[in-house]
């Protein structure tokens, strides 16, 4: 599958360790009509926030929006720089609000779905999912079968250690399991380490996705062991072996509420 990236104007750079942030935003065709959009995070260092735009004689698709209202403008900026056609339906895959913070940039008569929801249009099939319970209780995907292209939003974090805080350890991993059968060729992430890719090319893999799978199963694994260890879940950060993740992109930042949600589970407090 041909890639081509559009360049944009830089807007901010974040710190050392994140790598080219200065290359932020861009845009990258992924196929036909079809775009990835890629800004920096301004709540969380180090990280990108992600966007998949479908755009067809119909109207324009974005998947999620941005934290801020300036980084959603630059986002509508960004689809027009291909289309003329408006933005005419933002799915909300999360609810949090570096994804709606900045929803006021959207066009006002812009449709928000929040449901799963399917059209075609253009010859672009467009399937908005729910695979399960994950990093909330209201995740939602979008899927181009024609294209084998699944939007994720933040079911999937490409080496961004787990957000748990507000999931459901185990129906998220059965969620992305039903990610995996469905045999995508880019598995897009609603966030990325922004020194994840070093040379910049794309690699949003069903193995990067597979990763990820890993690092929640990690967590809970350590979970279950410490809890089963009667180690305080005040306590179990610090006693928890992280292994292959331990350098994941904000693990100092995440750990901690992944395994405190790892133990509400196994106590049946979800």
């Amino acid at each position: 599958m041909k890639r081509w990236i559009v360049a944009l104007a830089a807007t901010a750079v974040v710190s050392a360790q994140a790598g080219r942030a200065d290359d932020l935003p861009r845009l990258t065709r992924l196929a036909d009509g079809v775009y990835a959009y890629e800004h920096v995070d301004p709540t969380k260092r180090g990280v990108t926030v992600n966007n998949l735009i479908v755009v067809t004689s119909q109207g324009v698709l974005v998947a999620d929006g941005q934290g801020t209202v300036d980084n959603t403008t630059r986002l509508v900026a960004a689809v027009a720089t291909v289309t003329p056609q408006p933005i005419k339906f933002v799915v909300v895959g999360s609810v949090h609000g570096d994804h709606r913070g900045g929803d006021a940039g959207f066009p006002k008569d812009a449709t928000f779905i929040k449901d799963k929801w399917n059209a075609t249009w253009d010859g672009h099939q467009i399937e908005v999912l729910m695979l399960g319970r994950a990093h909330t209780g209201t995740d939602l995907e979008v899927w181009l079968p024609k294209e084998k292209i699944i939007y994720m939003s933040e079911v999937f974090s490409n080496r961004v250690f787990p957000s748990m805080a507000n999931g459901y350890p185990t129906e998220w991993v059965a969620a992305l399991k039903r990610a995996e059968a469905l045999d995508a060729q880019i598995y897009m992430p609603a966030h990325a380490a922004i020194d994840a890719a070093k040379d910049w090319k794309i690699d949003w893999t069903r193995d990067n996705l597979k990763a990820y799978r890993g690092a929640i199963e990690k967590v809970m694994s350590e979970g279950k062991k410490l809890h089963d260890d009667k180690v305080p879940v005040d306590d179990a950060v610090g006693r928890a072996a992280w292994g292959p993740f331990a350098d994941w992109t904000r693990r100092p930042e995440n750990a901690a509420g992944a395994l405190k949600r790892v133990y509400m589970e196994l106590d049946g407090a979800l």
